[in-house]
């Protein structure tokens, strides 16, 4: 390992707080965890500043660049990035390439009094150790799925299990129709940065990994596609639970919580009615795979639900089109599937039995640990 990429990982692991000094536009296609963004020229700047480089070269554009960037607006950028560096003394600062903005930061802080460490290489040589890591620790990995019905609680029992990682955590989204938050996805570049540092700190621990069984896109985010093609092969255990269960499970996801993620989301006004509009949309996208009759079905029990002014009455109305739901849509599917892996089923059973079942398994004596 270089020492660099000794650096990167340091970094990583400790969870390093990071000064992203590019514009905005950069930071939000992509940046890391723990980074803040704390530019050196804003997104017009920085567009000025470009033309001028491709017209009239590098000397003309840093000249252009320093003529931008003085006085006042110099003065409380420099006062943020002392901010920064105050409260995070252990942290490091970069840029693209870790080139000339990263080190005109350097610079002005230094000037300012204040030293502190720039990461070299910048966001793209970090971005690719972490891309390059999580391509060697999915090779090297033998993942085992959580699989299970709609609602069985797969997303809760992840967090109990050593060597898990929540896959649709860090998609933010519940990998279905219905499965969208109000706060939408992150970008699939910070997806993947997730992941690989997820990979990364999981490997840290020992544990073997421990995934829910997803399909290759959850929500509009793309899985590595090498991490999809070894889970198509790696044994699965099945989490089962109780239909009434179930059905109280996905009231709360589906119903309670994520009408409240609405009203924080848009108010008490607008939220309600953006929630009734979502859940149709969700159902609508299901409509073929429904069939018209089966959608019109439920969707006109879902109307009464939002519209219905007794709160006891529009949850039981809620619970009938989610009964349809899994009854029409999600069970017979799950069904199909299930017999496509069949072969793969190592067990099957309730929270408590498979955790007991995969906590025996995590440990170092167990026959399978090293299947």
């Amino acid at each position: 390992m270089t020492r660099a990429s000794q650096l990167y990982r340091e970094l990583f692991m400790a969870s390093t707080p990071l000064m992203d000094t590019r514009a905005p536009v950069e930071f939000n296609r992509g940046s890391f965890p723990t980074a803040e963004n704390l530019p050196l020229m804003t997104d017009d700047e920085r567009a000025q500043v470009g033309t001028c480089y491709k017209q009239k070269g590098q000397e003309a554009a840093i000249k252009l660049g320093h003529q931008l960037v003085q006085g006042a607006t110099k003065q409380a950028r420099v006062e943020a990035w002392i901010d920064f560096t105050r409260r995070h003394p252990e942290g490091y600062l970069f840029c693209f390439r870790g080139g000339l903005r990263s080190q005109l930061v350097q610079q002005w802080l230094a000037d300012a009094g204040v030293h502190y460490p720039r990461v070299p290489g910048g966001y793209k040589a970090l971005r690719r150790y972490l891309l390059d890591t999580s391509e060697t620790l999915i090779e090297a990995a033998s993942p085992l799925l959580l699989g299970g019905m709609t609602g069985t609680g797969k997303t809760e029992l992840l967090p109990r299990l050593p060597g898990s990682i929540d896959l649709e955590g860090l998609a933010h989204h519940r990998g279905s129709s219905f499965g969208r938050h109000a706060s939408g996805q992150p970008t699939q570049i910070n997806f993947e940065n997730q992941l690989a540092l997820a990979l990364l700190k999981q490997q840290h621990q020992g544990s073997f990994l421990i995934l829910e069984d997803e399909n290759p896109m959850i929500g509009r985010l793309a899985l590595p596609r090498s991490l999809y093609l070894k889970m198509q092969k790696s044994p699965l255990v099945l989490l089962e639970a109780p239909r009434e269960e179930r059905i109280e499970r996905l009231l709360q996801e589906y119903v309670i919580k994520l009408q409240q993620e609405f009203i924080d989301r848009d108010g008490q006004l607008s939220g309600p009615a953006n929630f009734g509009g979502h859940l149709q949309a969700a159902l609508g996208r299901i409509r073929k795979r429904l069939g018209s009759e089966n959608y019109l079905k439920l969707l006109k029990i879902l109307q009464e639900a939002l519209a219905c002014p007794d709160e006891k009455l529009s949850l039981a109305l809620h619970r009938r089109w989610i009964e349809g739901l899994l009854d029409r849509y999600y069970d017979p599917m799950y069904h199909y599937h299930e017999q496509q892996k069949s072969e793969r089923l190592i067990f099957r059973g309730s929270a408590t039995e498979v955790q007991a079942f995969l906590q025996a398994r995590n440990q170092p004596s167990h026959p399978l640990v090293n299947e």
